[in-house]
């Protein structure tokens, strides 16, 4: 069954969200990687590993020592820990508050132990094919993540042992991230080819589309069989019920997906309806922004869709607009009662109507006792969605409604300028040209990482 609903305030706003995102998205700092299309559906059948078939009844055979760090599986030999799920399990509880319960734990522990043996099949695939990552450079993409937590490496180290993780964990994923992508610069990207007729045909599909509806999505998907589908429907399901309750979509994607895009939080960039498989163009044109929705069957497994963002196909869009704003503000006192405040309110909005332009809001906030700041070059898009349309339909020396609450006092915004955006155009053959050879190396990227899961021994304890 499927279900929409909106997306909790943390996905567009809140600087908790970005820190969320942020912190199981190294990639995006260390690669410099770019949101990319993505074939939805992927090559490989294969399920999620399992959890210890263990007997109901256990007897202990000697005593157990828990300094001793005992493998959880071992992939062509590489051990991976009870202690290496753990920390990385503690990166996901944390980018979700905390709030995970100890059935969703386990749930995700099965997907975090899978994860992490991709990881070492990539590392291990990038070794035998003489990439080895210089410890040193994924020491400064570490700290790059913490100064973005504005943390100096050994507070960050702190950090993530308060949360019961670790900078090895971290680094451990840095250097994945960074051993596959140059795997696949050096061993796929060569062999893609696409033709000035490709990219022809790709720039006629845009004219032809101008002024359609196009979207900025993000998807979490997951492959399914029929023998396994009603699980990975309940897997989604559980997936969904985390970020209602103020999960971060992009850490999800990042850790769970198995798109290509998973290395970007699942962002697919901006699609037309036609580029989508249908079930999700059906969806993605029934939603609005910031709507989440799923799980949706797909050919080969489920998805997860969310809806980021819309504008029309090389159309300008408003919301690209600058504006130069003045911003008056009025903090209520300490103790101030719901009463009092709409009362306050009611005479601060009095005060502004009488301002006739940006040249007389400085005297009103004067006579009011108002703070008055200037913002140039604010992006409507950037200001939160209940303001974008009433600033849209503003002209310049006019002003917003009053806005605001009892912590953070009542104000209000006066355009005093506005650049509107210039028509949009076309990308450029080249930019075409390498979209279309990303999409390409990551197709192939996922029959690869099929293979190397095919080859491997692993020894699950």
């Amino acid at each position: 069954m499927l279900s929409v609903v909106s997306s909790p305030k943390t996905f567009s706003h809140g600087v908790r969200a970005g820190l969320r995102t942020l912190f199981l998205s190294s990639a995006l700092i260390c690669a410099g990687a770019q949101p990319v299309m993505a074939q939805m559906v992927d090559d490989d059948g294969g399920v999620a590993t399992q959890q210890l078939n263990l007997p109901k009844d256990v007897t202990v055979f000697g005593k157990s020592d828990p300094n001793v760090r005992k493998a959880t599986a071992i992939v062509n030999s590489r051990i991976i820990t009870g202690t290496d799920v753990d920390q990385r399990l503690a990166l996901i509880v944390t980018a979700n508050g905390g709030k995970v319960s100890d059935e969703e734990k386990e749930r995700l522990r099965v997907q975090v132990l899978r994860n992490l043996i991709d990881e070492t099949l990539q590392i291990q695939e990038a070794a035998a094919n003489d990439i080895k990552i210089d410890p040193a450079e994924v020491q400064q993409s570490y700290e790059r993540v913490a100064a973005n937590f504005r943390q100096s490496p050994t507070q960050f180290d702190g950090y993530l042992r308060q949360q019961g993780s670790s900078a090895a964990s971290i680094k451990r994923q840095i250097e994945g991230e960074l051993a596959w992508s140059r795997l696949l610069r050096r061993n796929i990207q060569p062999f893609i080819n696409v033709s000035e007729d490709e990219v022809k045909a790709k720039v006629d599909q845009l004219n032809a589309a101008k002024g359609s509806d196009e979207y900025r999505i993000g998807e979490i998907y997951l492959q399914a069989t029929p023998e396994n589908q009603q699980q990975i429907v309940a897997n989604m399901r559980n997936i969904l019920e985390q970020i209602q309750k103020g999960g971060s979509f992009p850490a999800y994607a990042r850790q769970f997906s198995e798109a290509s895009t998973a290395s970007v939080g699942g962002d697919l960039g901006w699609v037309r309806p036609g580029q989508l498989p249908p079930e999700l163009a059906q969806a993605a044109a029934e939603m609005q922004v910031g709507q989440i929705a799923g799980p949706i069957p797909v050919a080969g497994g489920v998805s997860l869709l969310y809806v980021m963002d819309k504008r029309k196909v090389l159309t300008a869009d408003p919301r690209d607009a600058l504006l130069s704003l003045k911003q008056l503000s009025v903090m209520f006192p300490k103790g101030t009662t719901q009463d009092q405040a709409g009362q306050k309110a009611a005479a601060f909005a009095a005060a502004v109507k009488e301002i006739k332009g940006c040249g007389q809001a400085n005297d009103v906030g004067t006579k009011i006792g108002a703070d008055v700041v200037d913002n140039d070059n604010v992006k409507v898009r950037d200001l939160p969605p209940q303001l974008q349309d009433i600033l849209l339909n503003l002209q310049v020396g006019e002003s917003t409604p009053p806005f605001g609450s009892i912590n953070d006092g009542v104000r209000v915004l006066v355009v005093c300028g506005r650049d509107d955006p210039q028509s949009a155009n076309a990308p450029n053959a080249e930019q075409i040209m390498a979209q279309m050879e990303e999409e390409r190396v990551n197709k192939r990227a996922r029959i690869y990482l099929r293979d190397l899961r095919r080859d491997a021994v692993i020894e699950y304890n």
